[in-house]
């Protein structure tokens, strides 16, 4: 198990920015646990880098409090804070090597040379840059030089690592490598991180919890599976990829099942809590939840295709139906039925859509 006794927990208290009289972040309470990997997830100027470089202390807050384990950290100078930070544009010293870029941090905190050398090569190793010490930034790919940023961040032993969108500048197939690579330090480590993106799949596989964020603040945050199978809101669900939602008419409720129309189509939803009859209820449908092809489903409407896509083992299937435009995602090796303009019926659970609330 990792030792995380020697990572620190954060605490925001009433933490809010303001750049031109527009408010960019307002979290009136955010606790980071010692050892957490929490990610804040949300669309571009939500407020999220803002509330990164608040933490890393780039950013001053206009009122509240930042708190590492007991330290009142919100006026101290970056440098004082012992977090490890990796930036979306890697930051490295183009003047310097590899194995200079990471010794770096060592060097300004004056630790010995030899004990200098140990560190640096046990991080070149846990980062798979050991043949490559000698090197400068530029003789290094895109990949090679965020294991550098991501190894000068973690060798001197930080209390907590901040990763700013650190992924999105590589290429598909090696941000799943280095995905895996962060979740493999965070596991062995035990240290604290805080990750920014705007990529929801990074934040599913990687996080303990997610702070999904909107308009500078946290619409909700939890686990990735809390997060995947019941979003809050409107927001969050389309963020989340559950691309279809619906809006419904609520005619009677039994048995926390209510009965309702939507654009005259009557459907079945479970509801989590007592609903009047006449009120408006907005479903998360997801596109993995709906089956082409009548089979007694509780739910059935008839639809057209009118667009498809092949994404590897499932069909991408956009239809145009009774209740308006549907996304499925369809099985690839049944195909059969797939085509332009051909007619299908389109079916799910009565418990496959989640009941999500208005954003403000």
């Amino acid at each position: 198990m990792p030792d995380r006794s020697r990572s620190e927990g954060v605490v925001l208290d009433g933490i809010a920015k303001s750049y031109g009289g527009k408010l960019v972040v307002d979290v009136p309470e955010l606790t980071v646990a010692a050892g957490e990997f929490l990610t804040l997830l949300g669309p571009s100027g939500c407020g999220k880098t803002t509330l990164l470089m608040m933490l890393a202390g780039f950013v001053r807050p206009d009122r509240g409090t930042i708190r590492a384990g007991a330290r009142d950290i919100t006026a101290l100078a970056p440098e004082k804070r012992n977090f490890g930070m990796v930036f979306q544009g890697y930051a490295l010293f183009p003047h310097l090597t590899v194995r200079d870029n990471i010794a770096y941090p060592l060097r300004r905190r004056r630790m010995d040379p030899a004990a200098i050398a140990r560190r640096v090569g046990r991080v070149l190793e846990r980062v798979q840059l050991g043949a490559l010490a000698a090197r400068y930034p530029k003789q290094l790919s895109g990949g090679q030089q965020q294991r550098v940023a991501l190894a000068r961040a973690i060798v001197f032993d930080p209390d907590l690592i901040l990763l700013d969108e650190p992924l999105s500048a590589l290429d598909a197939n090696l941000r799943q490598d280095l995905r895996e690579e962060l979740a493999a330090i965070h596991r062995e480590t035990g240290t604290t991180f805080v990750f920014v993106t705007h990529d929801q799949d990074e934040a599913l596989t990687m996080s303990d919890r997610i702070a999904v964020m909107r308009d500078g603040r946290i619409i909700q945050l939890g686990t990735p599976q809390a997060l995947y199978r019941r979003p809050a809101t409107r927001f969050v669900a389309g963020f989340m990829g559950a691309k279809n939602l619906l809006t419904m008419t609520v005619q009677q409720v039994r048995d926390g099942v209510a009965t309702c129309t939507a654009q005259g189509r009557q459907l079945r939803q479970s509801v989590p809590a007592p609903v009047a009859p006449g009120a408006t209820i907005t479903v998360a449908l997801r596109p993995n939840k709906i089956a082409l092809g009548a089979g007694g489903h509780a739910n059935e409407v008839r639809g057209a295709i009118t667009s498809f896509g092949y994404m590897g083992s499932e069909i991408v299937v956009t239809l145009e139906s009774e209740i308006g435009p549907l996304t499925v995602w369809h099985p690839a090796e049944d195909s059969g039925r797939i085509a332009l303009g051909a007619g299908v019926v389109a079916g799910w659970r009565d418990d496959a859509a989640v009941v999500v609330a208005e954003d403000d």
